[in-house]
């Protein structure tokens, strides 16, 4: 029994609709498939229905974007099977706001730039509970400016040193970490290896703010591996494992279930997530 428990759609920064992630997560040969759009839960009902129809399990959570404000870092923390989802809405929906401020700004300034319209951007956002850097690059693609999503004109323009960057303000990591708790979700460190967030987590373990760590992600970097092996045995955490899929919109092709949760770690979120 396996699962790959981190997978985005087209309703965050995803390139595949709901419907075609649970027709190939069960073409893939996963038993669970875990939905974890950027701070929308608004694909997890849609999901579970198919997955009923599939006979495919699907894990219902959401990727929080947060910050590490004692480094200024970004940090992800991944919320699975929440009691009460609700509790979640008003910071999930200031994030998403937020966001589609500050990359409509990025809009703009690039609109300034190159003759791409506005039009031609929110249709390829269409569905999306936010504007994404990714909808502004395919549309740049489609005119021709770069033949991949993060290239060098994305480091250019929209990187955080690019021309065109708008930061986004998100949440503080340990007030959202209380705040899954709270909401009666198993909280997952997501890719401590991507935001440099290796002395972060062992930081959160110890003072008991996560249920546990993804430990098998493809951006991992193997020098990191001892470290959150340890402080998984050490406090007792789950280990996790998901591909961060997002279809074409990747910066590195990596199909679903190349990295996944094993039977451990999906028994012990269920069993975690029940009891709260």
């Amino acid at each position: 029994m396996i699962g790959d428990l981190h997978c985005h759609t087209r309703l965050s920064d995803g390139s595949m609709s709901i419907d075609d992630l649970i027709f190939y997560a069960k073409r893939s040969g996963l038993d669970f498939v875990g939905v974890t759009d950027h701070d929308t839960m608004a694909g997890i009902n849609r999901a579970e229905q198919l997955g009923k129809r599939l006979g495919i399990g699907v894990v219902g959570g959401v990727e929080i974007s947060t910050r590490d404000y004692a480094r200024n870092r970004r940090v992800h923390l991944l919320c699975y099977l929440p009691k009460h989802p609700d509790r979640l809405e008003g910071t999930l929906k200031k994030i998403v706001e937020g966001r589609d401020k500050a990359k409509r700004q990025s809009m703009r300034m690039i609109m300034r730039r190159y003759p791409v319209t506005e039009e031609h951007i929110l249709r390829l956002a269409a569905g999306s509970s936010s504007l994404y850097q990714v909808h502004i690059m395919e549309a740049l693609m489609e005119l021709g400016y770069t033949g991949q999503i993060y290239g060098e004109l994305y480091r250019q323009l929209l990187s955080k040193n690019g021309s065109c960057y708008v930061p986004v303000e998100y949440p503080d990591v340990w007030e959202t970490a209380k705040l899954i708790r709270s909401a009666g979700g198993v909280c997952v460190l997501a890719h401590p290896s991507v935001y440099d967030s290796i002395e972060l987590m062992e930081e959160l373990a110890k003072k008991g703010a996560i249920d546990g760590i993804e430990r098998d992600h493809p951006r991992v970097k193997q020098e990191h591996l001892p470290i959150i092996d340890q402080v998984l045995k050490e406090y007792g955490l789950i280990s996790t494992g998901g591909t961060d899929f997002h279809g074409k919109y990747t910066k590195n092709p990596n199909p679903l279930g190349t990295c996944v949760t094993q039977q451990e770690g999906l028994e012990r979120i269920f069993q975690l997530a029940k009891s709260r």
